[in-house]
């Protein structure tokens, strides 16, 4: 008996260890430059096979929008919509925060392919798994 809650105890721990951590990258920033650190570093936890989670508010909330004009940013010459675009490919679930839409006056459908509004209650809960590492910008 004893041996086999060893067994099971040890099991869970490595399940534990085993499990990836999950990033969740919060922008809101109308600066150009902390968008793209925002991303970039999204992009390199994705490559490092991390889930990624992006939530855009505020004035971060347009680079999600259609059609956007923004400037390029050195080194590589990409706009942060570019940089979301990517994240979009690679596989990040990529969300404006539920206030922005209604307060831009926009819709869902003025946004990039891939990119929804978000659900707070679903947000919160996210955030208060094991395993999530939160950045913000």
């Amino acid at each position: 008996m004893k041996k086999s809650l060893l067994v099971a105890s040890l099991l869970s721990c490595a399940a534990l260890v085993a499990r990836a951590d999950e990033l969740f990258v919060s922008i809101h920033s109308a600066g150009a430059m902390a968008q793209g650190a925002g991303l970039v570093l999204a992009g390199q936890a994705l490559e490092q096979k991390v889930p990624v989670r992006v939530l855009l508010c505020d004035a971060a909330g347009d680079v999600a929008l259609q059609g956007q004009e923004m400037p390029a940013l050195k080194p590589r010459n990409v706009t942060p919509q570019q940089l979301l675009k990517n994240l979009l490919a690679a596989g990040a679930k990529v969300e404006v925060c539920a206030l922005y839409l209604p307060n831009r006056g926009r819709l869902p459908t003025d946004l990039l392919a891939g990119v929804a509004p978000a659900k707070p209650a679903d947000v919160a809960a996210h955030l208060m798994k094991p395993g999530v590492r939160t950045l913000a910008f």
